[in-house]
């Protein structure tokens, strides 16, 4: 496959290393970026570039491009891909409760008997994520596997923007589906968070709106542990993540606070808080968090099989970068070491990420975690 690369910022357009002009070749073009600058026209003019090509992408609380994360830029990369065959599709979504059926409806839309791989990206305020990714799950077949994440907009949480084929909205989930026996598709997905305090019962929830633990409102209880960053809930909710373990299962998954409500004192996450299951707090640990993202570009590059990556699509969580600040890019340079120089290397911070856990398993909604999805054409 050959790839273009760009960064675009207010003043400026940079070229990526190691990118190839492919113009009118594109078949795929992927783009993140800040929102006021998906609705800037750059889209038009990328569009004019890349005539032939479908389009996805979506708003971020910040743009990976190479080894940099930047924040209120547009990261496009245009993909021609030597044998591969692309086909995008996308359905609206009103709210949460819509969410497991648009992923059905996403997913029949992509059906083929050559389909290797699904990559979605959907609003990140109006979802439930996991009810999106179990509506995937029903139809798309295995081994096919499913990756992408949330749309984000910063630390705001208040609008969240997709793009697909050139269109830029709110209240909508887009996803590509890759064909073809040449390409090669790996995931990784790590993340790095420490565990502390007990687990606490869920013992009342509804979706991805959790109402107590143990009896006690759920909001009352993160304010005892948050102390005086409850001030600054829900923002300071994305240092403390809640880690879920799940009922029937030995597995963990992260889950990211979105909103509070101050009525009933619910708190409500970027996935499910199935009622019944256990969970307890988070807090960051800065070695373990790069740690986890050099776990993860390992993961995906096992699953190519010994192929090298030429593309490495980076979903990392907001409350990841909120929490390593300057030393953010850390996580993506260890990427970097992890894949070598010869991979094109882009991405942005999400509101979710969804990816299976082990690269034979089935998908799941995960946050604050590093995800990453490798692709190369053999």
């Amino acid at each position: 496959m050959r790839i273009e690369q760009t960064l675009w910022t207010e003043s400026r357009e940079s070229p990526a290393d190691r990118s190839t002009p492919v113009g009118d070749a594109a078949q795929l073009v992927v783009v993140f970026g800040a929102g006021e600058q998906l609705r800037n026209g750059r889209i038009a003019e990328l569009r004019r570039r890349h005539p032939q090509a479908r389009f996805i992408g979506c708003s971020t609380a910040g743009e990976i491009h190479g080894t940099t994360v930047h924040d209120d830029s547009i990261v496009s990369t245009a993909v021609a891909f030597e044998s591969t065959k692309v086909r995008t599709a996308c359905v609206g979504i009103a709210g949460p409760d819509d969410s497991r059926q648009a992923g059905r409806d996403l997913a029949t839309k992509l059906l083929g008997d050559d389909l290797v791989h699904v990559f979605v990206l959907s609003d990140g305020t109006r979802v439930n994520g996991s009810e999106l990714v179990r509506g995937l799950g029903q139809i798309v077949p295995d081994p096919v596997r499913v990756t992408g994440g949330l749309s984000a907009d910063g630390a705001r949480f208040k609008e969240t923007l997709v793009l697909a084929d050139g269109v830029v909205e709110t209240g909508v989930v887009a996803a590509v589906g890759f064909y073809g026996r040449r390409l090669r598709v790996g995931c990784g997905c790590l993340g790095g968070w420490d565990s502390f305090g007990a687990d606490r019962l869920v013992t009342r929830s509804k979706g991805n709106v959790l109402y107590e633990l143990d009896g006690r409102p759920a909001l009352q209880l993160y304010r005892e542990y948050l102390g005086e960053q409850a001030a600054g809930l829900p923002a300071t909710g994305l240092f403390y993540p809640l880690s879920l373990m799940l009922k029937d299962s030995d597995a963990r998954v992260v889950r990211t606070l979105l909103a509070i409500n101050e009525q009933d004192l619910s708190i409500t996450f970027a996935g499910d808080i199935p009622q019944g299951s256990h969970a307890r707090l988070m807090k960051a640990n800065f070695d373990r968090l790069v740690d986890g993202a050099v776990g993860a570009a390992e993961m995906g590059r096992d699953g190519l099989q010994g192929a090298d990556p030429d593309l490495a699509i980076l979903i990392s969580c907001v409350g990841r970068k909120l929490v390593l600040r300057q030393r953010v890019e850390e996580e993506v340079e260890g990427v970097r070491d992890v894949l070598g120089p010869r991979a094109l290397l882009t991405g942005f911070y999400s509101y979710g990420e969804i990816s299976p856990f082990t690269p034979s398993a089935r998908c799941e909604l995960h946050n604050q975690t590093m995800t990453i999805t490798t692709f190369s054409e053999r």
